[in-house]
């Protein structure tokens, strides 16, 4: 399914593998084991659909297909002297760490560093973030931990994917209904959501169609933003709402 994982204009070549994923997988038993077969069939394909944009190194003329060049990168490229330290009395960061994309998620910022570690694998990842992006295993926990945890106002990219989720009036009111686009929203919503079309988003799409479509599932509904309001006071749970990211592309940095 990542077929280009492992080639050689990919920085993160022989990381990822088959068995760190399910190690991940086996720590959280709700993941892709809630639902019905089609239920759990989305929700892997969702999941892989997001950590593929997140990891691309993709392009419009990749070989195969851009959709075919998911996990290509396991560490944001370009982060420079950003310690994407956020001054917190219950996450203090560490001295001299840096807490930059990595991972799958591409986990940014020590809010999420700190109860990934704690909660996802019982480790520092305050005092050692480097771990995301040298084991593999640990880089997989940390990207299902996100998925599977509501960050409030948002719920968990679980529980949207397999039904869980009931959104309140004002969600209706912004456009934010149960589909995988509130993943989107979730994941980026500061960054991506409503901003018109959006290279990005649908970029998200194409990777989830390809999987849905290898996995023999359909895509269920919403599949884009349709222009939905990011969720507020917290524009995104990945990224502090008053800083850009970096997606990553094979050769280059494309900083939104």
């Amino acid at each position: 399914m990542l077929l280009h994982r492992n080639d050689a204009a990919c920085p993160a070549r022989g990381f990822y593998t088959y068995a760190a994923f399910v190690a991940a997988a086996n720590a959280f038993p709700g993941f892709a084991a809630t639902g019905t077969a089609d239920a759990r069939k989305r929700e892997v394909a969702a999941f892989l659909a997001q950590t593929s944009h997140e990891t691309t190194g993709g392009w419009a003329a990749a070989p195969d297909g851009p959709y075919s060049w998911g996990y290509c990168f396991n560490q944001e490229t370009g982060a420079g002297s950003s310690s994407y330290c956020q001054p917190s009395s219950q996450w203090p960061c560490a001295a001299g760490k840096q807490y930059y994309g990595r991972g799958p998620m591409q986990l940014l910022w020590n809010y999420n560093y700190g109860p990934a570690g704690r909660r996802a694998i019982g480790a520092d990842l305050l005092g050692s973030p480097e771990q995301v992006a040298a084991e593999a295993a640990v880089s997989f926990k940390t990207a299902v931990w996100f998925w599977m945890t509501p960050q409030s106002p948002k719920p968990s990219c679980h529980d949207v994917m397999t039904g869980q989720w009931s959104p309140s009036a004002g969600d209706r009111a912004a456009g934010r209904l149960p589909g995988y686009s509130v993943l989107t929203n979730i994941i980026n919503g500061g960054l991506e959501c409503g901003r018109g079309a959006d290279s990005r988003v649908a970029d998200r799409i194409g990777f989830y169609k390809r999987y849905c479509d290898m996995l023999g599932v359909t895509y269920g509904d919403k599949l884009g933003l349709l222009q939905p309001e990011p969720v507020q006071h917290l524009a995104s749970s990945k990224l502090h709402p008053s800083i850009s990211s970096c997606v990553m592309h094979a050769c280059r940095s494309i900083c939104s």
